[in-house]
């Protein structure tokens, strides 16, 4: 089978879909993001990118805090609703149920199925994006979402985006225990 080149352009899948949270002038907003990435472990830190005019984008710069909130597939409709809108238009503080944690000042989403309250530790100016770097302060979930203490994809059932096809969907199989089903082939 032969390769063939398609270009030069952003075809890393999937992509999650966060719905990322900032308070602006003191009222929460959310704006839904699929550019978003771990960056670290030691400290824990995520990365998540947005065009530089974004209302939440505000918010981030104003606190210094922000939060990536994990939908879960139900969530689709207003998952993209929020992207659609801007904060700049149309209030989105009423859209959930919204909590604080440590840092006060990083809105999140009850309804989401996980929800890391970040720290901003930096901002990289890209293109037509700021990618801001934040340390990830606490996770929350509920017990539904979680085996062994540990977040379940599969109970989670977040939103993965094809950006090219404009296509969301939903997670499907397991494959294997990472860094174990590969042991088979060492030494051959």
């Amino acid at each position: 089978m032969a390769k063939i080149e398609i270009g030069a352009n952003t075809f890393l899948y999937p992509m999650p879909t966060v719905l990322v949270g900032a308070n602006v002038d003191g009222k929460p907003t959310f704006l839904t993001v699929a550019y978003c990435g771990i960056m670290d472990d030691k400290p824990p830190a995520i990365s998540v990118s947005s065009n530089k005019p974004h209302y939440t984008n505000r918010g981030i710069h104003e606190n210094g805090t922000f939060s990536v909130n994990i939908p879960t597939a139900e969530m689709a409709e207003i998952t993209d609703y929020c992207g659609l809108v801007s904060g700049h238009k149309v209030d989105k503080s009423s859209l959930f149920k919204v909590f604080y944690g440590k840092l006060e000042t990083a809105p999140m989403i009850e309804e989401c199925a996980l929800n890391l309250e970040c720290r901003l530790i930096q901002t990289l100016q890209l293109g037509r994006h700021e990618s801001f770097i934040g340390e990830i302060v606490a996770v929350y979930s509920e017990e539904r979402y979680l085996t062994n203490k540990l977040p379940d994809p599969l109970k989670m059932q977040p939103i993965i985006f094809t950006y090219h096809d404009d296509n969301y969907w939903r997670i499907g199989e397991h494959l294997g225990k990472a860094f174990e089903i590969g042991k088979k082939l060492k030494g051959k």
